[in-house]
């Protein structure tokens, strides 16, 4: 048997383990050094990183909704307030039959069909929201009841809410707005203004009026509180406290006792009506009738509700003072006077015969006076008194439109006044250009005529005519017109007050200003236009009356109310400052459909 001969090299196979021990030995101590520097940027360098996700595992932060600050009028009554309730809300994301759900909630809390139409219409309008109300301000019973069946219906809670509330309902609505519910839009909003954190826990905004337009001082500061929570996230401990900050109040300049005076006055007819300190352009009173109920608005307004003012004929939702725009009629005829004086168109003393009609120079249509047979003899203080519509024609085509408009918008028609609140329209003062490029035509002197009365492409806003009323009033001070008179601090109870803004001054001639007040004046006094308006007063007041054509009448025809549908009937207009010699208040007046100003604004 031969021996078995061992031909393995045994210092190379040795060297070659060891290389490999050397090797392996070698990756794990890289593998532990990675591991060491992942658990060393882990537990050093990003500790405080994580200690935070951590801790907001334990602590969760909850906003503290602050209370809406409260608007009040001129003498301290209140417009819109506070008030604390119950809601109870659902979280869509968490209900998987949304439908089974409301009509297993509806078995034990009353649910009628406007809450579920309010309650689809906020769904399909704030997808973004974590809750939706269902039902607003629970009974006690209500809440009990829902409390021992709370088990069954996850993703579906109480809440606490502060509810707004306006007492005085449509009688302000249009003036101080109202909140509604955030949307989408208002999310994206705030979020580009960034101001959504402000925002956290806070369901409502302020929409229009006063509401929106000083959202930031009535809104407040949100506050904060940071709970322990448990591993099922039920809280332990509030660990700080961070307390929101309440709007401020507002004063508004409004006199509550006057629009309720003015309010009366209208009863169920349409129109506006707006008053002016012109001492510094405080609204003493803003009227647009009909208005609405605001609190409808609160919520979330239902569908039946929504389509009753949405849809009706009267249009309650239209703010006629602030959006409005009508022809001024002969509302127009005092700015005229002054275009006339100042543009040395006419003097005081100068005078014409009316014979009831006015021809332009080799036309043959005659442009009819509103009294047929004319006014005899009238100078310009007649013209005013009686309204006189054939003098203010050969005015007219004396003056020239761009000449009417260059001058008149110094008094604020055809454009915005600038008044603290939104969605004012411009209205419109016409000129040759604003023809040719809104109607690609020349201006025509038959155009001019229409103009001198206040028609034709005439439109001006009720607070526009105030405006320029307030400028005759004190004889040229043109101030910015404001509804909000002081902001009371929610913290220190300090009371700082909006000063008045002067815009400019007219440089205006006295004795020119003097005739045309003068004319005012005689407007209400026996014999003028508003005589029957100023029959019984116990003091002085100017004014010029205005009648606003709906629908024109065809050449050589004579306006019949009886014969024209209620809703094309005249509008009636009138504009008036008071005591004349020292005004504190200047105003104008339109009623709807009513006829002539004399006989009704």
């Amino acid at each position: 048997m031969k021996q078995h001969i061992e031909l393995r090299n045994h210092p190379v196979e040795l060297h070659k383990f060891r290389m490999r021990l050397t090797i392996s030995a070698g990756f794990v101590l890289v593998l532990f050094l990675l591991l060491y520097a992942r658990f060393y940027f882990l537990q050093v360098v990003q500790q405080e990183h994580y200690h935070t996700l951590a801790e907001a595992n334990r602590i969760s932060i909850a906003p503290l909704v602050p209370y809406r600050g409260l608007i009040s009028d001129r003498n301290g009554r209140i417009l819109a307030q506070n008030y604390s309730a119950y809601t109870l809300e659902i979280v869509p994301s968490k209900i998987q039959d949304l439908e089974t759900t409301l009509n297993e909630l509806a078995a034990i809390i009353e649910i009628t069909p406007t809450d579920r139409q309010r309650f689809k219409k906020l769904l399909k309008e704030s997808k973004r929201f974590k809750s939706l109300p269902i039902r607003h301000r629970l009974t006690e019973i209500e809440i009990a009841t829902f409390a021992a069946n709370r088990y069954r219906f996850p993703g579906i809670e109480i809440k606490a809410q502060v509810y707004r509330q306006y007492p005085e309902k449509e009688m302000v609505s249009h003036v101080v707005g109202y909140i509604s519910r955030i949307n989408d839009k208002d999310l994206e909003q705030l979020e580009s203004n960034g101001e959504l954190h402000n925002y956290r826990g806070s369901h409502h905004i302020g929409k229009i009026g006063i509401e929106q337009s000083y959202e930031k001082q009535l809104h407040g500061i949100t506050g904060f509180e940071e709970v322990e929570t448990d591993a099922a996230g039920r809280s332990i401990r509030v660990l700080s406290r961070t307390p929101p900050t309440p709007g401020n109040n507002l004063i508004l300049t409004l006199d509550l006792g006057l629009q309720e005076v003015a309010e009366m006055a209208f009863g169920d007819r349409r129109g506006a009506l707006v008053a002016l300190d012109p001492n510094n352009g405080e609204v003493l009173s803003f009227v647009s009738k009909p208005g609405y109920d605001n609190n409808l608005f609160i919520g979330g307004i239902d569908q039946e509700n929504w389509s009753l003012l949405n849809n009706s004929i009267d249009r309650p939702l239209n703010n006629r003072a602030l959006r409005g725009v009508y022809p001024p009629g002969s509302t127009f005829k005092p700015f005229m006077a002054l275009a006339a004086l100042e543009l040395g168109k006419r003097t005081a003393e100068y005078s014409m015969s009316d014979p009831g009609y006015f021809s332009l120079p080799g036309v043959s249509r005659r442009y009819r006076d509103w009294k047929p047979g004319g006014h005899g003899r009238v100078d310009l203080h007649k013209s005013l008194v009686v309204s006189c519509d054939t003098y203010y024609y050969s005015l007219a085509n004396d003056l020239g439109i761009d000449n009417i408009h260059n001058f008149i918008s110094q008094f604020g028609l055809g454009r915005k006044t600038g008044i603290d609140i939104e969605g004012e329209v411009s209205g419109l003062l016409p000129s040759s250009a604003w023809k040719m490029k809104q109607h690609k035509q020349k201006w025509y002197a038959g155009d001019t005529i229409s103009v001198s009365i206040g028609q034709g492409y005439n439109l001006t806003t009720p607070l526009q005519l105030a405006f320029a009323t307030m400028i005759i009033a004190n004889d040229g001070k043109a101030y910015l017109p404001h509804l909000v008179k002081q902001i009371q601090n929610s913290q220190t109870g300090e009371i700082e007050d909006v000063p008045a803004k002067l815009l400019y001054s007219l440089d205006l001639k006295p004795k020119n200003l003097a005739a045309v007040k003068s004319a005012l004046v005689d407007v209400t006094r026996p014999g003028g236009t508003a005589a029957k308006a100023g029959a019984n007063a116990d003091y002085t007041f100017a004014g010029k009356t205005g009648t606003s054509q709906v629908v024109g009448i065809k050449q050589g025809e004579r306006y019949n109310e009886k014969l024209i549908n209620e809703r094309h009937r005249d509008h009636a207009m009138f504009i008036a400052y008071a005591p004349a010699e020292n005004p504190m208040i200047a105003l104008a007046i339109l009623v709807e459909n009513t006829g002539t100003g004399g006989s009704t604004a």
